[in-house]
């Protein structure tokens, strides 16, 4: 419970300040890429940058949209390094077609003290000059002949003890994440608004939204959604996995015919998870999310990537 409470007042101090925006481009103890897949026609690549003073071990782990660990690894970075990671290299047998997330981080020792070399286990490096890395991704799209910008959740990542093994990390074990907003318990709630552009034909100009989360956000969610004249119109979209989810906002019912470019307002869930250590349940008081709408416009010849904008 102890440990557990030292994560809950870590994850609420990312809440203080201007932290409720996303964070770009920083340097932390670590990363999410929170919308990852390869197959036939493309892959993830992600671009790592070591800034810590010396060799660091990089953690990786690959979980699915239910957040179920799948495969992880480890490789280590000079200072000054750049390491690019390639998911359709790395992922191994069977994960083609699988999406998922990854996350990157600085092992450290039992001082969380940052490590030189892989182990056979390790905790996560505390934040500060010495665990320093930042990630960049993109979607490779080699049908569409197009590569797609990613979004990466800058840390510094919070684990729910500062002895989890980021070797073994399951679906409890990422608390909350620096660079994402943290949607809190107030009254207002956190506001998303999700872009969409559509035609209401099959393989012409396509809008996919997704939503990554801490928290579980999988259940109907009441929205409005707007066109570009300013018309609204309640409707309702589901999203069906616990932590990352990737719908098409086409197929939202209710939605009136002339409604092809817009926006979706979305206030996300807060407390909609909960941890069991023992006898004890903890529910956090926050939830890291990120949103953002993949546009594909035929007429532009290539994939766009908008950000959700949140208040």
């Amino acid at each position: 419970m102890k440990k557990l409470a030292i994560a809950a007042a870590a994850a609420a101090s990312l809440t203080a300040g201007v932290a409720n925006a996303y964070t770009v481009g920083s340097f932390s103890n670590g990363f999410v890429v929170p919308n990852v897949i390869h197959d036939a026609s493309g892959t993830t690549a992600v671009g790592l940058v070591n800034q810590s003073g010396g060799t660091r071990a990089i953690y990786w782990t690959f979980f699915n949209q239910n957040s179920v660990h799948v495969t992880d690894g480890c490789f280590t970075m000079t200072n000054k390094d750049y390491e690019p990671f390639i998911w359709s290299a790395q992922g191994g047998q069977g994960t083609s077609g699988l999406r998922g997330y990854l996350v990157f981080a600085v092992g450290g020792d039992t001082a969380n003290a940052p490590q030189t070399a892989c182990g056979g286990s390790a905790y996560l490096a505390a934040t500060g000059g010495a665990a320093q890395i930042s990630g960049n991704a993109f979607q490779v799209d080699l049908a569409a002949k197009s590569v797609a910008f990613t979004p990466v959740i800058d840390g510094p990542l919070v684990l729910a003890s500062s002895t989890t093994d980021v070797t073994t990390m399951g679906p409890d074990s990422l608390m909350a994440v620096g660079g994402a907003a943290q949607v809190t318990s107030s009254v207002s709630g956190t506001q998303f608004s999700l872009r969409y552009t559509i035609d209401g034909a099959a393989g012409g100009t396509d809008t996919r939204i997704v939503v990554w989360s801490t928290g579980d956000q999988a259940k109907a969610h009441t929205v409005n959604m707007y066109n570009n004249a300013q018309g609204r119109k309640s409707v309702n979209f589901t999203l069906t996995q616990t932590e990352l989810d990737y719908f098409d906002p086409e197929t939202i019912v209710g939605r009136p015919a002339d409604f092809l470019d817009g926006f979706i307002e979305w206030t996300p869930t807060t407390l909609s998870f909960s941890t069991t250590v023992g006898a004890t349940t903890y529910v956090p008081t926050s939830a890291s999310v990120v949103a953002y709408s993949i546009i594909s416009a035929p007429s532009f010849g290539a994939v766009q990537t908008i950000q959700g904008s949140h208040r």
